[in-house]
């Protein structure tokens, strides 16, 4: 998915934006940017310091400075919830965790980038062989009595277990509560490396997943933060970097702009 935010001078938020990616990263960004504008009333020309961040921000050609994930996450974080010191960040390639200080910075990280089974796209795949909507799986996940086990690290080894579940007439319950628990323990792991502190704020659109919110609290056995903004946290952290950034730049050519994106 593709995600944009607009913030004006002051910080405030003008408009958020979420589309389907496709093939390909540098059309996506430009139509997201475009609907973002057509939606919320914004003249595109007053958009004046873009940052991208993700896997395509380097496809990004109207960009004026692109940023890395954990630095935008670890702002977004922030900024929703100010007392973050852990950020999980759970997309559909990759999980991370990270050890933030007061003002943002990252201390310390750790990717689980190895394979798809530690992230979104493992639940995709298992809501599709199981014939489930994708925003279905949570809710049924947390009906569960007897989460079955899916051990691989490989997803496609672990979608193959998902199907020997199948067959041997498992519920579909306890099939989905194993598969997110399955992630919850390897993000779990990627915490414990980089020495959790509370708060623990949880970003990325696996947020939206009640049941993986649920499993990740239950290997933490702690409460982590979560909000309508969750899923919004790296083009936020985006946003407010390029605001940052713009204004550094006005100050020092004692010029003024409208908006950065």
């Amino acid at each position: 998915m593709t995600r944009a935010l607009v913030m004006d001078e002051t910080g405030d938020e003008r408009g958020r934006i979420c589309q389907a990616t496709g093939a390909r990263l540098e059309v996506a960004a430009q139509q997201t940017l475009e609907e973002l504008c057509v939606r919320h009333n914004i003249d595109r020309n007053l958009i004046v310091y873009v940052a991208s961040t993700g896997y395509g921000r380097y496809r990004v050609p109207f960009r004026q400075i692109q940023i890395t994930e954990m630095t935008c996450h670890a702002v977004g974080a922030l900024r929703q919830f100010p007392g973050t010191r852990t950020v999980l960040d759970v997309g559909a390639m990759n999980s991370r965790a990270l050890r933030i200080a007061a003002n943002g910075r990252v201390v310390a990280f750790r990717m689980n980038d190895r394979c798809a089974s530690g992230a979104g796209r493992f639940l995709e795949r298992v809501a599709k062989s199981l014939e489930i909507e994708l925003e279905e799986i949570g809710a049924l996940s947390l009906r569960s009595q007897d989460p079955q086990a899916i051990s691989s690290i490989c997803a496609v080894l672990a979608e193959s277990e998902v199907i020997n579940h199948v067959t041997a007439g498992k519920p579909v319950e306890d099939i989905l509560r194993g598969a997110h628990n399955s992630i919850a323990e390897r993000v779990v792991a990627l915490v414990r490396q980089v020495g959790a502190q509370p708060e623990i704020t949880v970003t990325g659109g696996v947020t939206r997943n009640v049941g993986m919110v649920a499993a990740l609290e239950e290997r933490l056995d702690s409460h982590v933060n979560v909000s309508a903004d969750s899923e919004f946290a790296g083009a936020m952290g985006a946003a407010i970097l390029a605001r940052q950034r713009w204004q550094r730049l006005q100050e020092n050519s004692n010029g003024s702009g409208n908006a950065s994106a």
